[in-house]
Order: structure tokens, then C-alpha cells, then sequence
């Protein structure tokens, strides 16, 4: 294929892992009808434009115009490991939860009467399961919550009755994030667990509540939804102020 088609062949897979096209115009920055040019192999970004989609995406330039479909070279019988590694993370059991909008709930030490909300977006395809977690989003800008916003992307993997949400973060700093969680041994529907996080003192260890919103909320207003609250703001799911205040998480 030539430099374009391969340039719009990436571009559509690596949007598939976002929300929307026009989200990711939003994040870059860039005019949605100069993208869909893009998309549709009609032209190619300057050098400036290439870097900051690289720099988005995580990959290099190279990575950028690569032709997938062609066959890469490699030692009979030795798969790369990237292969093995995805292999290994989709393989059976798939995790017991299903697609859409949960909202994640971390504690803040030495603050037992906040929470930081977060949104985390779950798709299913098959026995693939992607999330993206957004974190501080509505967070007043200066302020000390604002630090920790956070764009996750990752994959969910189900081993011995645990879920993990492995992530890396879309945004500059690109840290890693952690989620193990379960059902909670109540009636209701809610899992519970620990995160690891990494903070501006390191690597920091808390209590994470996820909860499935079956409001059908939009994406939009529930991004607007992620920042720290109170345990005693009436807005908030009063099964995860009992749960947190029972210490079951």
C-alpha cells in the first residue's frame, strides 16, 4: 500500500480503542475535517502534526506509516513477544463484567471523607475487554486534584475470580495504573478491590469501589462527573458511602 493508505489504515485502528474520531480531534487539537482527510488517505501531517499524533498515540513515526498487512520477518517458530503477551492476556476465562459506564470510586489517604470519582468506560468484543478510565476531568485548573487527572486506556483480564484494569495513561506523563477488584459478597452488584496509582510521591496503594451506571448517562456528562467528592454530598450512590464507610472495600 502506499504512504497514505497506510497512514489511514493506523489512524482507524488506532481510534478504535477511543471513544470517537471526535474525541480524539478534541485531545490533539486538531480540525476534525483535516483528520478525516487523514482517515481517508487523501493526505499526509507535516512533520509537527506527525509528532504530536505520535506523541498521542504512543508509537513512532515508522509505526505511523508501517504497512501491518505486510508479513514480518521473524526466526521460524519464535512469535514476537508482544504476540505471546496478548495471547496470554486474552486467553479464557474472559472477565465476568459487562460493557459500559461504571463509575470508579478511589479512596485519598488521610482524607476518609472524600473520594476521588473517576468514569471507566468498558467495551466487550468477544472475549476482549478494553476500558478507558478518565480521571479529574472537571477538576478547577491550579488546583491540588487537577494533578491527578488521568486518561487511562488498557486491557481486563480475569484470573482466579479477580478482575485487573491495566492501564497506561494517554496523557504526557504516560505512568501505568493497576486495578484488581471483585464482586463485593452483597446482594447488590458492585465490585471492590485495591488500585495501585502512581503519584507525585510514588507509587501510592488504595481502595477502589466500581459501580455500573445503568442510567444510560452520557459520556460527556459523566467525564464532567469525574473529581473528588464528598461522602456526604446527597449526589452520591448511597450503596458506595455504605460500602466505603463499612470498610468493605
Amino acid at each position: 500500500m502506499s504512504i497514505r493508505e497506510n497512514l489511514a489504515a493506523n489512524l482507524r485502528r488506532l481510534c478504535k480503542d477511543h471513544a470517537s474520531v471526535s474525541a480524539v480531534c478534541r485531545e490533539l487539537h486538531i480540525n476534525r475535517t483535516q483528520f478525516e482527510r487523514y482517515l481517508q488517505g487523501r493526505t499526509v501531517p507535516n512533520k509537527a502534526t506527525a509528532k504530536l499524533i505520535c506523541d498521542y498515540f504512543k508509537i513512532d513515526e515508522a509505526e505511523l506509516y508501517q504497512d501491518h498487512d505486510a508479513a514480518e520477518s521473524m526466526t521460524p517458530g519464535l512469535p514476537p513477544v508482544s504476540e505471546i503477551l496478548f495471547g496470554q492476556m486474552i486467553r479464557p476465562p474472559s472477565p465476568s463484567i459487562a460493557g459500559g459506564t461504571y463509575f470508579t470510586y478511589f479512596s485519598i489517604p488521610n482524607r476518609n471523607d472524600l473520594l476521588m470519582r473517576s468514569v471507566t468506560f468498558v467495551r466487550r468484543e468477544t472475549d476482549l475487554v478494553t476500558f478507558r478510565r478518565v480521571t479529574g476531568w472537571s477538576e478547577r485548573r491550579g488546583s491540588t486534584w487537577a494533578r491527578a487527572r488521568g486518561n487511562h486506556y488498557g486491557v481486563a483480564i480475569s484470573r482466579l475470580n479477580w478482575i485487573y484494569f491495566s492501564g497506561i495513561n494517554r496523557r504526557q506523563t504516560g505512568e501505568p495504573s493497576l486495578i484488581s477488584v471483585q464482586w463485593a459478597p452483597i446482594s447488590d452488584p458492585i465490585l471492590t478491590g485495591k488500585a495501585m496509582l502512581l503519584t507525585e510521591t510514588g507509587p501510592a496503594f488504595v481502595s477502589v469501589i466500581m459501580r455500573q451506571d445503568v442510567s444510560n448517562i452520557s459520556a460527556r456528562k459523566a467525564i464532567r462527573m469525574a473529581h473528588v467528592i464528598s461522602l456526604d454530598d446527597p449526589s452520591v450512590d448511597q450503596l458506595v458511602v455504605s460500602v466505603t464507610r463499612d470498610g468493605i472495600a
